[in-house]
């Protein structure tokens, strides 16, 4: 097999509208919805809507968090590089880790319910084996394992497919959710306010899941080196996918409370969705919401898979991770070696999975857990932000508020959430979440004693790149020859 190390990624790949869809996509609607509202109405009851709506306001700092930082440094390691230029090298390494683990993990706990659902549209009572749910939710994996191996051109033309399926048919159900008469509740504005969560903790424990609802978006990111324009295009469709995505949050969650009772819920447990569907349309709308929600959880591996390859790409290619890592294969211009190895690691977790009992239960585990590594690495992403354009934040009103109090704001309230719930979660969650994170310990200090050059950063200043951006205008100004070409990363 010909490959190439080194950069490699194959540039102006994604256009705007790609990108847009790709964040929607990273956040999983119909996935989200159905694995974790019923594991959000367990913690916090009437309060979904509450959860999802004050998350997103702190989750919007960090978008534009994102959005700055990926304006100064196009990296396909995202807060990997922004933390670790800006903050120190090994916080930067473990926000990096720790979404590789967050994925890694949820290439489990994805995969897992795809072939519960599967099973399920053919023989319902198939879908309680743990064994045969592996096999297919692995299945589904390896095939979108080989969707990203092919390029970004090919993931994007599979994920337009099934991204666009799936909302047309989540959108169907809002409408015919506005028209039916709900048994359960009516609707009080009372589960958007604070009355419903039992106190502080009880409101991190609510805030940590809806987080897990929102992940995802980011792989705009990860996907900036082979996005078009990517330092206005990645930040753009990261703020237009999250505000889509909370919509959809919103509407489900309200209907869910309001047509099906807690026992439905309960019930229903991962598949609350084709709960939902079977009574707003007896017969067809459960099966047809199943349908969304697998289109939705084998979309969003697919975008996982990019964001932890193109992580391990970015560390491979540093050296601070075996440098294969950063080998791209010469024809696909994808990180081969990074798709092998988390293809690998994630069909032994496969296996490690049907030992540790039902999918619900694997699933509940793995949600809390994937929390607290996100509410991890986004918070440290926030500060990166703030300290990056310190210099800036005193110009205008705008460069305050949208770079420094939004982002700051976002950053207290991930790590706040990320405290707090750790004295609520159980041993398993909280096992997997820190345990995860105290593994990258070893990778990091024995490439840091290797002397890789990560660990010599040039630091990121948000002052200092417009200076560089100006002074590369007026040269391009002057040699018109050189006008077409794109400002280089600060890599």
């Amino acid at each position: 097999m010909r490959s190439s190390s080194g950069r490699g990624l194959q540039p102006n790949v994604l256009n705007t509208f790609d990108t847009i869809v790709m964040a929607v996509a990273g956040s999983a609607p119909a996935y989200s919805i159905a694995a974790t509202t019923a594991v959000l109405f367990a913690s916090v009851g009437l309060a979904g809507p509450a959860a999802l709506l004050y998350c997103a306001i702190p989750m919007l700092g960090i978008v534009l968090a994102f959005r700055r930082l990926g304006r100064i440094d196009i990296n396909a390691g995202a807060s990997y590089s922004w933390v670790g230029r800006t903050l120190h090298p090994f916080l930067g390494f473990l926000s990096g880790w720790a979404l590789v683990v967050s994925a890694t993990i949820f290439m489990v706990a994805g995969s897992l319910p795809a072939g519960a659902m599967t099973l399920a549209l053919f023989d319902p009572s198939l879908a309680e084996s743990t064994v045969l749910a592996t096999a297919v939710g692995a299945g589904w994996f390896l095939a979108m394992l080989l969707v990203v191996l092919g390029g970004a051109r090919l993931t994007v033309r599979a994920q337009l497919l099934m991204s666009g399926v799936e909302l047309a048919i989540l959108l169907f159900f809002i409408l015919a959710a506005l028209l039916h008469h709900g048994a359960a509740a009516a609707f009080d504005w009372s589960w958007l306010g604070f009355s419903h969560f039992d106190g502080a903790s009880g409101f991190a424990s609510g805030a940590l899941i809806a987080t897990f609802y929102y992940w995802g978006w980011d792989v705009t990111s990860n996907l900036s080196e082979e996005t078009r324009n990517s330092r206005r295009t990645a930040g753009l469709a990261a703020l237009v996918g999250v505000g889509v995505v909370f919509l959809l949050f919103e509407a489900f969650t309200i209907a869910v409370n309001v047509i099906l009772t807690a026992e439905d819920i309960k019930a229903g447990g991962a598949n609350v969705l084709g709960a939902l569907g079977e009574a707003i349309w007896p017969g067809v709308g459960g099966k047809l919401l199943v349908v969304a929600v697998l289109l939705s959880t084998v979309a969003t591996l697919e975008t996982t898979l990019i964001q932890v390859t193109r992580s391990l790409f970015a560390m491979g290619r540093d050296r601070s991770m075996p440098a294969a890592l950063g080998t791209v294969h010469r024809r696909w211009n994808t990180p081969w070696v990074a798709v092998a190895v988390v293809g690998a690691v994630a069909l032994a977790m496969f296996v490690a999975s049907t030992a540790l009992g039902s999918v619900g239960d694997v699933l509940s585990a793995a949600v809390a857990a994937i929390g607290l590594q996100i509410a991890f690495y986004y918070g440290l992403a926030g500060i990166a932000a703030v300290v990056a354009y310190r210099r800036t934040l005193l110009r205008s009103v705008r460069d305050f508020v949208l770079g420094g109090a939004w982002p700051l704001l976002g950053a207290l309230f991930m790590l706040w959430i990320f405290f707090e719930a750790l004295g609520e979660l159980s041993a398993a969650s909280t096992g997997i979440g820190l345990g995860g994170l105290a593994i990258g310990l070893v990778p990091m200090i024995r490439y840091w004693r290797r002397g890789s050059a990560y660990y010599r950063p040039a630091r990121l200043d948000a002052s200092l790149a417009r200076e560089t951006e100006e002074s590369y205008a007026n040269s391009a100004s002057r040699h018109p020859d050189y006008a077409d070409k794109s400002l280089a990363t600060d890599f």
